[in-house]
């Protein structure tokens, strides 16, 4: 069937090497090469340069690719069109997330999903916002939510997902604590505890720092919200941070809120995917199902809020 040709072709293509594409498709390298010759053969041209170390696409191997990803994306469209006529959400979802949303809100939804839709096969790719962006951008991921801004590219279609809430973090001692509210003036000269660079949640403190004209007294930079929290509970410093990823320390007494004088901290949490590809079904239900549930994770934020 031409559709299988057709998908060991982007998998090789994606992948660089026939060894690996021969991994993933589960056949044997000499099988992967015989479909990529059967391809060049009936189009009488060469897609591929082959060397020892990757393989890279010719300029009719680049045409083709482009064609074939919207070919398979139409025909797992009506592949799952087909099975939603007997009730059957059916394939597989490469899903990806920056930390705050991966890690706090969608394994919930996930498996909420995973439960009405038992057939299909859900793979979560966590990573920082650029690394994230990086995927959709490489056809890696059908489709991802990130927080904070995503510079607009030719490349992406950005949906907003929901605000985000950010809020200032610091040890129960901490004299910041302590005060009924703060003002930019009372936070400079602090230690801060920050994300890496191509964090959304990074992003986010920089720009606050910037805003408020506060130089820190020292930073300290950790590559995990764990590892920023874990870090301020110790007195370490402090750090602005989702209120996704505090609720529970604030809850046990591990964190404090600094109330800060200022206007609310928000944040745009998104999808986004590559506009080059088409969502299948399933990744199209998956998407429509999250966003259902949207107002669900918003009250339980405002719920702790509250708390």
């Amino acid at each position: 069937m031409i559709v299988d040709t057709l998908r060991v072709f982007v998998t090789v293509a994606e992948q660089r090497h026939f060894s690996k594409a021969a991994e993933l498709l589960n056949m044997s390298q000499p099988g992967v090469s015989q479909h990529i010759r059967n391809m060049e053969n009936e189009l009488g041209t060469k897609l591929m340069l082959r060397s020892p170390k990757q393989v890279k696409l010719t300029e009719e191997g680049t045409i083709l690719y482009r064609k074939a990803k919207q070919i398979l994306g139409l025909y797992e469209e009506a592949k799952q069109q087909i099975h939603l006529l007997h009730e059957v959400v059916t394939g597989s979802i490469q899903i990806g997330a920056s930390f705050t949303i991966g890690e706090y809100i969608l394994p919930r939804l996930l498996a909420k999903f995973a439960e009405q839709y038992p057939e299909v096969d859900l793979q979560l790719t966590i990573g920082n916002t650029e690394e994230i962006v990086a995927a959709i951008r490489a056809n890696e991921l059908d489709l991802a939510l990130v927080e904070g801004i995503v510079s607009d590219h030719p490349d992406l279609i950005i949906l907003p997902y929901m605000q985000d809430e950010m809020i200032l973090v610091a040890a129960p001692k901490h004299p910041l604590s302590l005060l009924p509210t703060v003002n930019p003036a009372d936070l400079a000269d602090q230690n801060w505890i920050i994300r890496e660079a191509g964090s959304g949640t990074r992003a986010f403190s920089d720009h606050f720092l910037q805003v408020n004209e506060l130089q820190a007294r020292r930073s300290y930079v950790f590559n995990s919200s764990q590892g920023v929290k874990e870090a301020v509970s110790a007195g370490l410093g402090i750090a602005v941070l989702s209120r996704l990823t505090v609720r529970k320390e604030l809850d046990n007494g591990e964190l404090r809120e600094i109330a800060f004088n200022g206007p609310a901290m928000k944040r745009e949490l998104s999808f986004i995917r590559n506009r080059q590809g088409s969502l299948t079904l399933a990744a199209e239900v998956f998407q429509q199902k999250v966003q259902e549930q949207r107002q669900t994770v918003e009250n339980n934020l405002d719920a702790h809020s509250l708390h």
